[in-house]
Formats: structure tokens, C-alpha cells, sequence
């Protein structure tokens, strides 16, 4: 039990939603904020512990958003947060850019030992995601000689100007930005017959294979739907890589770090890249973004070709080495098992709802639900944020669960229950809604008799 819910249920609500105070926030935060922030509901978090998020209004929600999959230890995990005590009381900052900072190696040398690439490996590090896609633009241009790069349609790797030209997933984060990063092509995803396209179209008709810098592939689509490829996908890609010189980067940012039940979702393949990317939960929400490669790719470049002022920070890499021993202390193996018990209770939606369901995938605690309208993934997602229950959308009609791997089998089972009801509501079934209240209602006075 959190010490945050202090013997309350949890999700426990106990304002409307959203609450009074959260309104008033709401309305404060928009007179000062960028409107470009896309909020997706108006949660004001005030504090967390594991799986438990409390709200300025004193309501209590499940969190199977994790910080888009930030969070992977849960929120202020003991250990990670003693990591970032001890570090920061001892060395906040000292730019690796310009110094020796040991912790900075120590956190390359650990990135190296569990990356899946065989050889030599070495390391970059920076702030974000976005950055380390920048820097994989970059490094894949410089090594090889080549201009040209290669993404998927569907595919999210940032918002800055060279991850944003790379990104596929929705027209509006191009809108307005124009003209963005030349040499860039977009993919189909995800179907082996997809792949014929390279030759078909992309080296048969706009670029020579020969000027092919890089192909970069989320394993699996985080923001674009949570879209799982099919078996011999990835395979494709690596042998067409191998083909033509081409380097093929793995962007691990959201799949990775033990969030399929896998270290790396490419392990479930068995492909290695050349280059892999990683970021969010690596660091169990402290900024930071990794950039591992195969050591003659990343010695293409010298002293100054590029760097990070905070990239690397001795806080964010004793927080990431932290989270890697409890990644590989048994949080991994958790994600594997949470997450066929969410696939197993959620999957019966399909033939419950049939015209509202139209999918239920993917791997560990990386899952989507794929609704027939956008309208009704939006519907759903706030059904669940109005009963304690923090999920995201994703993709045009998708709404992803993406908890922490600490998440125990009763807060699977609740999240599983909450959902439910709210796709009942949503699908018009009252009757389900009512069965949902019933057995939250006993599930409550069984823990108050505990």
C-alpha cells in the first residue's frame, strides 16, 4: 500500500472531475504556459509514490501512463531516489562535453554491456529522446558519407527539426514548420510485403541504395498506435541493411528499457542494429537520452563534432544505473508477466464490443486498444481518467497502457476492471457499468477489512 493513500482504495476519487482546485490550476496554467503543449486531460499531480498519483484536489489515480512510459521504476522509487540524493549532494554538474566525469563513463560503460549490438561498443549521451535521434542523424551521415535517411510512416521520433522531419505519425507536427530536414523518405511499417517497397519504389525509383545513410525503425510504434510488426519485419529491414551498407538504427526510446517484457523489443526478434537509441524510462524520469553504437561507427567522429552542455548530468546517470540494476533485478521478468495478464483480461473487449473494439496488442507492458474512431479512443480515455484510471491516447484511434514495471497482479487487475467499465460506458452498456460499480464497491470493503 502507498503511504500516499494512507489506507484509502486507490484509485480513490472523492471531488468531480476535475476537481475545484485542478480547474482553478487549469485556468492559471493557461494564462502563462505555451499553448503548444498538448495536454490530454486536466490532471494536476501534486505527488506520487509507485503506481499511486495524488491530485491537488486529494484524489487518488491509478497511473498506467507512467509519464509516457517515463517512469519505469514508478514514481519516487526508494532506490532511485537515494541515487539522486547521494549524487546530487556530492556533484550536481560538471559538463562531460568539456571534463572527465567518471559517472558519465560509468553509465556509457553500462549502456555498452547491455545493448544488443555484438562487438565493441561506445556511448553518447544527451538530454532526451529528440536529442539522440539528432545525434543518430548525424553520426549515420558522417560515418557512412551518405545523405539520405530513411523513417516510417506511423513513426515518432521527437519534435525538434531533424526527429520531427523523421516523424510520421500525425500530419499536424509537420503543419506550419516547413521546410523541414531534406533527405529524408518515409516507409510503410510493419508488413513483411512492406518491405518490397525499398526495392520497388526507394532504390528503383527516388534514391540510389548506394546514398542510403541510415534506416531509422521504432521496433515497435509508440506514439503512432502501439503497432507491433509482423514476425520478419525487423529481420527484412536488417538484411537490407546488410545489403546495401545501410546502418539501421533502433529508436528504443519508448519500447525499451523493459517495457516489452524484453530489455529491447528488437530481443524479441533477435536483430541487432548498428545504432540504438534509448531515453525515457532508462532513468525512472530523470532527463537523459543514450546513444549506443558499434565502437567504428561512433569513432567516425572526433573531438567536437558533437556534444551536450547537461547531456549526461551526474544526477540523471546515478538515477539510470539505479534503474538498470532493478530493470535487471527482476522488473523485466514482471513486465513480461503483468503484461499477459493485461493482454488476457483486456483481449474478451473485442468480442464484447466488436464494433467498438477492433484491437487488443502488443508486447509486455507496452499495449494498445484500437477503437473504430478517434472520437471514441478520446471517450475512453476520459471515461477511465474520471474513474481513477491514467491512460494516453495514441496513434488516430488507439489508447495505450503503459504502467510501471513495478506494477503488482491486484493494481493489473483493477486497471483491467476500470477499463473495462469504461468501454462499457462508452459502447452504451450501462448494464456492465453497473456490474463494474457492484464489484468495485465489495473489492473496497474488502480491503477496508484487511
Amino acid at each position: 500500500m502507498s503511504r500516499i493513500a494512507e489506507g484509502r482504495p486507490v484509485p480513490h476519487i472523492v471531488t468531480e472531475i476535475p476537481g475545484p482546485k485542478a480547474r482553478a490550476h487549469v485556468a492559471y496554467d493557461e494564462s502563462w504556459t505555451s499553448p503548444s503543449l498538448p495536454r490530454a486531460y486536466p490532471i494536476v499531480p501534486v505527488r506520487a509514490e509507485g503506481l499511486t498519483v495524488e491530485d491537488i484536489d486529494g484524489n487518488l489515480f491509478l497511473d498506467f501512463a507512467a509519464g509516457i512510459a517515463v517512469t519505469s521504476t514508478g514514481h519516487a522509487h526508494p532506490d532511485v531516489v537515494a541515487a539522486i540524493a547521494e549524487q546530487a549532494a556530492s556533484l550536481i554538474h560538471f559538463s562531460a562535453s568539456d571534463f572527465y566525469l567518471p559517472i558519465y563513463a560509468q553509465l556509457c560503460e553500462r549502456l555498452a554491456q547491455i545493448a544488443p549490438i555484438s562487438g565493441r561498443k561506445r556511448a553518447y549521451l544527451g538530454n532526451s529522446g529528440a536529442e539522440v535521434v539528432e545525434a543518430s542523424i548525424k553520426l549515420a551521415r558522417h560515418a557512412t558519407g551518405r545523405p539520405y535517411v530513411v523513417g516510417f510512416l506511423g513513426g515518432f521520433h521527437g519534435r525538434t527539426y531533424g526527429a520531427v522531419s523523421l516523424t510520421a505519425s500525425k500530419a499536424k507536427y509537420h503543419a506550419g514548420f516547413g521546410p523541414l530536414l531534406p533527405g529524408v523518405f518515409h516507409a510503410p511499417f510493419g508488413r513483411v510485403d512492406d518491405l518490397r517497397w525499398f526495392d520497388d519504389v526507394l532504390f528503383d525509383k527516388l534514391v540510389p541504395a548506394n546514398e542510403v545513410a541510415a534506416i531509422i525503425v521504432e521496433p515497435i510504434q509508440g506514439e503512432g498506435g502501439y503497432v507491433v510488426p509482423e514476425d520478419g519485419f525487423l529481420e527484412g529491414l536488417r538484411r537490407i541493411c546488410d545489403e546495401h551498407g545501410i546502418l539501421l538504427i533502433a529508436d528504443e526510446i519508448q519500447s525499451g528499457a523493459g517495457r516489452t517484457g524484453r530489455m529491447w523489443a528488437v530481443d524479441h526478434w533477435g536483430v541487432e542494429p548498428d545504432i540504438l537509441l534509448t531515453a525515457k524510462g532508462i532513468a525512472s524520469g530523470m532527463p537523459i537520452g543514450g546513444l549506443v553504437a558499434r565502437a567504428e561507427i561512433l569513432e567516425a567522429w572526433s573531438a567536437g563534432h558533437h556534444g551536450s552542455t547537461y547531456g549526461g548530468n551526474p544526477v540523471a546517470c546515478a538515477a539510470a544505473l539505479t534503474t538498470i540494476d532493478l530493470l535487471e533485478g527482476g522488473l523485466v521478468e514482471n513486465a513480461a508477466e503483468r503484461g499477459l495478464q493485461a493482454l488476457n483480461g483486456l483481449r474478451p473487449l473485442r468480442e464484447q464490443y466488436p464494433r467498438l473494439v477492433r484491437d487488443v496488442r502488443g508486447k509486455g507492458l507496452m499495449i494498445g486498444i484500437e477503437f473504430d474512431t478517434g472520437e471514441h479512443a478520446e471517450e475512453v480515455q476520459w471515461a477511465a481518467f474520471e474513474r481513477g484510471l491514467l491512460v494516453l491516447e495514441c496513434g488516430r484511434t488507439a489508447v495505450r497502457l503503459a504502467p510501471p514495471l513495478t506494477v503488482s497482479p491486484e493494481e493489473m487487475a483493477t486497471a483491467i476492471r476500470l477499463l473495462s467499465g469504461a468501454v462499457a460506458q462508452v459502447a452504451g452498456h450501462p448494464e456492465q457499468v453497473h456490474a463494474e460499480v457492484a464489484a468495485a464497491g465489495a473489492l473496497h470493503e474488502v480491503e477496508a477489512a484487511g
